[in-house]
């Protein structure tokens, strides 16, 4: 079992910046591919942002992508996303997600543990 706890969502101004932060503990963190998604009200969630086991490879929603920065710190058994140049098309809450494998994946289905999210509202 992996339990993963978000911090760091807020209120912001468009154009402004805010880093997520997801603590994992449970099983091997360093051997699991990790992602974040979006939930916008009256909206699917929405891939946002992979990383693989190593960090080595990343993939990025094109809404996202030169803006958004996810990475990872092994040793400290957590997940970042930075996000920069923020609009308010970002507002949603941002969970961040584990896999049992060790790639980077786009799929919500291809995730196993879930955290509960935390609210980014980016304002105009």
């Amino acid at each position: 079992q992996v339990q993963l706890v978000e911090s760091g969502g807020g209120l912001v101004q468009a154009g402004g910046s805010l880093r997520l932060s997801c603590a994992a503990s449970g099983r091997t963190f360093s051997r699991s591919g990790m992602g974040w998604f979006r939930q916008a009200p009256g909206k699917e969630r929405e891939f946002v942002a992979a990383i693989s086991w190593s960090g080595g490879n990343t993939n990025y929603a094109d809404s996202v992508k030169g803006r958004f920065t996810i990475s990872r710190d092994n040793a400290k058994n957590t997940v970042y996303l930075q996000m920069n140049s923020l609009k308010p098309e970002d507002t949603a809450v941002y969970s961040c997600a584990a896999s049992k494998g060790t790639g980077w994946y786009k799929f919500s289905a291809q995730y196993d543990y879930w955290g509960q999210g935390t609210q980014v509202t980016v304002s105009s």
